[in-house]
């Protein structure tokens, strides 16, 4: 899973923006890792039941959210139902956060009062609603350049020059095609499509 976007509502986005649009959270155990990477949930915070109702509603903000911020990135006017559920869920109370120690004396945090679907689809829905209402950080909103990638990712980089969601995925692959076709190019009898020319050489 990947979690460079730069907010918690877009690493939300990109489970289902990858460059093979594979999807991410294909069940329980699968929202309960990203709940945990995305720093939702406390390493040491039990999640008792996280059922397909769960799947369904987070996948259903994925869908609103990623309406919303694409047609940010389009100039275009947000589409109103997805605004609306989005504006709802984030008027929810967000998880409650409390301090406790840890075996060896730390104070770490902890999810008070259990694990709700509705407070965490709140905290991500609240998330997406502070980006695109602050200009700043709509501003930096990006693309990815990757051949065939939609994931979308704050360019917080110096000079605001960050091409790829990931330099190591998407970067790495442009440069080793970038390489690729120099190679070819630089072969005598062939031409920038990589096919032979017609003499056969």
């Amino acid at each position: 899973m990947w979690f460079e976007s730069g907010r918690v509502s877009l690493d939300l986005v990109a489970t289902f923006a990858a460059p093979a649009g594979a999807e991410e959270i294909r069940d329980g155990d699968e929202l309960r890792l990203w709940l945990t990477g995305a720093g939702l949930v406390p390493d040491r915070t039990p999640i008792a039941r996280v059922g397909p109702d769960w799947v369904e509603a987070f996948r259903a903000l994925r869908r609103d959210v990623g309406s919303l911020v694409r047609a940010e990135l389009a100039g275009a006017g947000p589409d109103g139902g997805a605004l609306a559920r989005v504006n709802a869920l984030a008027a929810g109370p967000p998880p409650g956060l409390c301090a406790v120690q840890d075996q060896e004396g730390h104070l770490v945090r902890e999810l008070c009062g259990g694990v709700e679907c509705a407070a965490l689809l709140a905290a991500v829905a609240r998330d997406a609603v502070e980006l695109l209402t602050d200009p700043g950080e709509r501003d930096l909103l990006r693309s990815c350049e990757g051949d065939g990638c939609t994931r979308v990712y704050l360019d917080t980089s110096r000079g605001h020059r960050r091409r790829w969601c990931s330099s190591e995925l998407c970067g790495n692959r442009e440069r080793v095609a970038r390489h690729r076709r120099r190679v070819l190019a630089a072969r005598p009898g062939w031409r920038s499509g990589g096919r032979r020319t017609a003499d056969g050489q």
